[in-house]
């Protein structure tokens, strides 16, 4: 039989003791507490900052919007309408506007990121679903990991337009890449 050298010898313990510190460690979080989805209510940050209304929004999807399964935002009445083929609206809910705030007309869902990220507000925020640049701004819908908007931090120029949750989640099951976004007045 052949001698082994020590070097590999010594490789061979420490890939050992590593794989074993690593499962050990594996067990410990196994036992730590697991993280669960909770309806967050806005933080106090957010109660300074104007909220989205807490009356329905217009149910009628703006004209001049297009035609077939889009998103529609508009920029007067701070709503988001997604449009089904059939031009009927299948979620509607108000959004809170970033400080950059994208041209009126027809865009097309690029980039999405599920999340979590800091926004450039500072914000922990998911289901981001990018449509648009301006003045060196990614514009985008997203939610608040938190449920909150706070006031965007003066003169951060930011185009995330924020929403519930819950339309955050929505959202994200709606606006896959390619998926038509059309911003009105």
């Amino acid at each position: 039989m052949r001698a082994v050298p020590a070097s590999k010898v010594w490789v061979t313990g420490l890939t050992v003791g590593a794989i074993a510190a690593v499962t050990v460690l594996a067990v410990q979080a196994d036992k730590g507490p697991k993280p669960h989805a909770v309806a967050a209510r806005p933080s106090a940050s957010a109660s300074a900052h104007p909220k989205p209304t807490a009356s329905k929004p217009p149910a009628a999807v703006p004209d001049g919007s297009g035609t077939g399964r889009r998103i529609v935002y508009s920029l007067g009445q701070k709503t988001v309408w997604l449009v089904d083929a059939s031009d009927a609206a299948r979620r509607t809910f108000a959004v809170w506007p970033g400080t950059v705030a994208p041209d009126p007309g027809t865009y097309t869902v690029g980039t999405r990121t599920e999340g979590p990220i800091t926004g450039s507000d500072g914000v922990q925020i998911e289901h981001i679903v990018y449509f648009s640049v301006k003045s060196g701004s990614n514009i985008a819908f997203s939610n608040a990991l938190d449920g909150s908007s706070p006031p965007p931090a003066s003169g951060t120029p930011t185009g995330g337009i924020r929403m519930r949750t819950a339309d955050g989640t929505a959202m994200w099951a709606f606006g896959t890449a390619g998926t038509k976004v059309t911003v009105v007045k």
